[in-house]
């Protein structure tokens, strides 16, 4: 009996080595995600240049969005509001097949929140970069207002009609990114152009049966002028995120640390 069941057991151990090595040849590969990239105020779609390419490399599909009245659009910044933003990324992402990941910074935490309300089931990953979480009625300037650690408030320069706001020039690189090097921040500096003033007084709707039920991950820039630290941890427990990241970077990761910022986007991607 002994040497029968000592072949049985030998031929069951290769039976399922067999199986086994057979499953691992014939799983494909993982498909590539698709990646919606939302930038912040005062900023374009330039800025996800660094981890837009760093993505693709990997075999990532990347989709970055212009929001009206910035970079190369001329949408006059009277007509824009928070909904107009939203619209814009919606639009994005019905374009793309399946469900995406979408990445929003700064004022861009705000957009895609919106997006996730209005479109959750379009939505794999929800993840914010050093941006504005906003709990249901609020806005980016009632959550801005709160922040005593943030240098950006007294930076701040108003146009005479009240629509753009626009940073004192020698308060953009120490607020925004003064972690980066000169490269990155002569970027900054190049596309710099004020910012449209409405959508900051907009408030966002949120339920818990839309962007309540969406999976979220909030990524802390631990060094931010801009957003502090403190602001982005209340603003994570109120919306019940448990699961972040910290990134040792000032407001702008996604120029002074792409390399970091690529690895947590391809990490979730798996």
């Amino acid at each position: 009996m002994k040497p029968f069941r000592f072949t049985a057991l030998l031929a069951a151990v290769l039976l399922c080595a067999l199986v086994a090595c057979s499953d691992e040849k014939t799983d494909p590969a993982a498909p590539p995600k698709t990646f919606v990239l939302v930038h912040g105020a005062w900023q374009a779609p330039y800025a996800w240049q660094l981890v837009q390419q760093q993505l693709v490399q990997q075999g990532q599909r990347v989709v970055v969005v212009e929001l009206p009245g910035h970079g190369a659009d001329t949408t006059p910044p009277a007509t824009l509001t928070l909904d107009s933003y939203r619209d814009k990324v919606v639009a994005a992402i019905a374009a793309q097949p399946g469900h995406v990941i979408l990445v929003g910074h700064s004022l861009g935490g705000m957009v895609v929140t919106a997006v996730a309300e209005r479109i959750p089931d379009r939505i794999d990953k929800l993840v914010y970069i050093g941006a504005f979480l906003p709990a249901n009625g609020q806005s980016l300037l009632a959550l801005a207002s709160t922040d005593s650690t943030s240098q950006l408030g007294a930076a701040l320069v108003p146009s005479a009609d009240q629509l753009t706001l626009g940073i004192r020039p020698d308060r953009l690189l120490p607020v925004f990114i003064q972690d980066g090097n000169a490269a990155v921040q002569k970027l900054v500096t190049d596309n710099y152009r004020a910012e449209p003033a409405i959508p900051f007084t907009n408030p966002v709707t949120v339920t818990a049966a839309n962007f309540g039920r969406v999976d979220k991950y909030y990524v802390h820039t631990s060094q931010d002028q801009a957003v502090g630290l403190r602001l982005q941890k209340r603003m994570v427990a109120a919306a019940g995120i448990t699961k972040t990241y910290t990134l040792p970077s000032g407001h702008c990761p996604f120029l002074s640390l792409p390399d970091q910022v690529s690895a947590v986007l391809l990490g979730l991607a798996r």
